[in-house]
């Protein structure tokens, strides 16, 4: 028996476990522990991450490829030389007929660095195509476009988590963490133990929001107005940070200006919450010398996400939080590698370190390591939705390879998702089971799992860890460097293509150097001795930036820069037609798009289906009981969901986890309007009408 000490498989947070078992045999048992000795869970798991291993033995596993003759035949094993041979012959066909840009990657936010890097690669200098996205962009992109905006860098938390638990005030807007990240829940239990306030803005009473001190329930789509009127008290009782203002900043007075506008009873009425509760939580953030504010899906998911997150970055900087120790902004990266998955190469404008690829300087950086001509690597492509809703048309890709994601259950406007992949000529994904996107594919590539293969992922913190193999993966199946690596070969594309991640991450250091995620002093070696190094690290003998801005920010005059932002409202506004407010979100038991959790049996059993949450007043006025199906239609298409009755959300809103495929897809309502800046759909609000159509004894409802 041994023990390989590793991560969950899961979210941002990445909680050390250990993997027990005999890595003689591959599909045998494996018992997880946690691991005290990493400081994000201390010891602690989640459900799934209880549950991970079964994740490796689920019965629907792949274990050899997928080919279809036809669009019309079914899917039917093949031999992996006649998969990698289809795959070849389609790009070949199609980049020939239409050019480079014919066929599209997609990619995800779980995969480790060194596939998102050599992810990255592939497309731009195998393909050539600049037609690569992930679905990181649906995550934390309005953060990371807020963060870049005012920090000149985005890098999730400001410091260790563990400093959360030694503030004196935390603000989380749009996070319920108690139910997306639980080990997370007990570092805001020692800032309570501590006497610290925990401060929830969310429109339903989560089980964080429950455990909150203070907790604001504004109306959907309205935080960038609340953030607002919360500065607009800062200044009017005299809590700025003016010291700090005139030493570390720029633009407040252009700031000052328009929430001069966002007097406490207007905001009120806007979002819905009292001013009492907005004039506590500014004096509990104002009082403490540390104190941070924290955004999460919940503020970000919007078609105007980053001026939402820059409304309450402009409230961290008024009140000096931003580059001193323990005090902040932060933003809750969501997927397991969200953060590394775009800093090297996955999202459409960046190349690997987070260069921007529009950057002449950036683009010879790296073409240079590639061996190539920096004239030959393809500019910046589409985001995500723009790139799937793009799929099959006269001017879009005609082909598509995906690793690692399943839209047709996580992207907005799913089922036109669904139609713009039946579109293309040619599909082929890269997964561990048939997910409802492989599902539709031409060619399915059956790839190892978490356990069964080694890398590195990014937390939350910017900390970089390993994840260790800890079991041989079934016979059949290849990983996805091992994928990349035999179609890089077959294309005849330049430079080198390892199999190994170990030699991989060696490129991606060389690739990253210089760049604002500087991850050339980072080794195996030395996470391995110290638990997890910090990027920015420029050098080996560099301690990692656990804590940057400290001294000066990452803009050329070092200054943070405050944005003027005003509130415009949801996209979608809710009217007699469709007069009630949707969100989505997550549950305890299910993980993203549920390919993996909906497999899990204790997960399946304590999440079984999904649900709309509503409340018994507005269920009342509609004549909908506990557990009767429910009929949730917007202007996009219509979910059959059982309801479940709460006076934990607002009479003017309803609630839809977004986990399950079929007729309960969250997706097949959300509107796809995208952020101008981040290019982030609005998931987080749109305009629904509900109508029973079952009794709480009919089946069906969800399925």
């Amino acid at each position: 028996m041994t023990d390989t000490p590793t991560h969950c498989p899961y979210c941002a947070l990445q909680c050390g476990m250990s993997l027990g078992g005999d890595a003689a045999e591959p599909g045998g048992p494996l018992r997880v522990t946690p691991r005290e000795d990493v400081p994000a869970n201390r010891g602690g798991l989640c459900q799934k991450g209880w549950t991970a291993a079964e994740m490796l033995t689920v019965p629907d596993r792949l274990t050899s490829p997928l080919m279809r003759a036809s669009r019309d035949a079914p899917l039917e094993p093949c031999t992996w030389d006649q998969a990698v041979d289809r795959v070849v012959s389609e790009i070949t066909r199609l980049q020939g007929a239409y050019g480079p840009d014919a066929v599209a990657v997609f990619g995800g936010g779980g995969l480790t660095n060194e596939k998102a890097y050599q992810l990255g690669k592939f497309a731009r200098i195998a393909l050539r195509t600049s037609q690569i996205d992930y679905n990181g962009r649906f995550c934390m992109s309005s953060a990371a476009a807020a963060s870049g905006r005012a920090f000149g860098m985005d890098r999730g938390l400001p410091g260790p988590i563990t400093d959360l638990g030694r503030a004196d005030a935390v603000l989380l807007a749009g996070g319920n963490v108690a139910e997306t990240m639980p080990p997370f829940m007990r570092h805001l239990t020692d800032l309570q133990r501590a006497g610290g306030a925990l401060i929830v803005v969310d429109p339903r009473r989560t089980t964080t929001a429950r455990q909150a001190d203070l907790h604001l329930q504004p109306t959907p789509g309205t935080d960038l107005a609340l953030a607002n009127g919360l500065l607009h008290l800062a200044v009017s009782e005299g809590l700025l940070d003016e010291d700090y203002l005139a030493e570390r900043t720029g633009g407040f007075e252009a700031v000052r200006t328009v929430v001069n506008a966002y007097w406490p009873d207007r905001v009120e009425r806007i979002t819905g919450v009292p001013v009492p509760h907005m004039r506590e939580a500014v004096r509990l953030l104002a009082r403490g010398e540390r104190s941070y504010v924290l955004t999460a899906r919940g503020a970000e998911q919007h078609a105007r996400g980053t001026d939402m997150v820059t409304a309450f970055i402009n409230l961290a900087l008024a009140l000096g939080l931003p580059g001193r120790p323990g005090s902040g902004y932060g933003c809750l990266t969501g997927q397991g590698n969200g953060q590394g998955g775009r800093e090297h190469g996955q999202k459409a404008d960046q190349l690997p370190g987070y260069r921007r690829i529009d950057d002449p300087a950036a683009r010879a950086h790296v073409a240079a390591v590639w061996g190539v001509d920096p004239a030959d690597l393809p500019g910046p492509g589409r985001s995500a939705y723009e790139l799937l809703s793009a799929l099959g048309t006269p001017d879009g890709p005609k082909a598509m390879l995906l690793f690692g994601s399943n839209p047709v259950v996580s992207a907005p406007r799913a089922s036109a998702v669904e139609e713009r992949l039946d579109a293309l000529d040619f599909l082929a994904v890269a997964d561990f089971v048939p997910s409802e996107t492989a599902r539709r594919a031409d060619v399915v590539l059956p790839t190892a799992q978490w356990a069964e293969e080694s890398g590195t992922m990014t937390n939350l913190e910017g900390r970089v860890l390993r994840r260790r193999q800890a079991v041989r993966p079934p016979a059949g199946v290849r990983t996805d460097l091992q994928i990349l690596a035999v179609l890089a070969d077959r294309l005849q594309a330049p430079g080198t293509w390892s199999e190994e991640p170990a030699e991989v991450f060696e490129e991606l250091r060389e690739a990253s150097a210089g760049g604002p995620a500087d991850y050339s002093g980072i080794t195996y070696e030395r996470i391995e001795k110290e638990g997890g190094v910090f990027w920015p690290c420029p050098a080996e003998d560099h301690p990692g930036t656990p804590r940057p801005f400290l001294d000066r920010f990452a803009t050329p005059d070092g200054r943070a820069r405050f944005t003027p932002v005003e509130h415009r409202g949801a996209a979608e506004d809710v009217d007699p037609d469709y007069p009630v407010y949707l969100t989505t979100g997550r549950v305890l038991a299910q993980y993203q798009s549920g390919a993996q959790t909906r497999r899990v049996r204790p997960l399946v059993d304590a999440a079984p289906e999904p649900f709309v949450e509503l409340h018994p007043d507005l269920a009342e006025r509609l004549g909908i009981a506990e557990g009767a199906g429910v009929r949730v239609a917007s202007r996009r298409g219509a979910a059959t969901v059982r309801a479940r009755l709460t006076d934990a959300i607002r009479q003017d809103t309803v609630f839809i986890p977004f986990h399950w495929a079929g007729e309960g897809r969250a997706n097949l309502l959300t509107n796809p309007a995208l952020d101008p800046m981040s290019r982030m759909p609005e998931f987080k609000v749109c305009a629904v009408r509900l109508e029973p159509v079952l009794t709480p004894d009919d089946e069906g409802a969800g399925s």
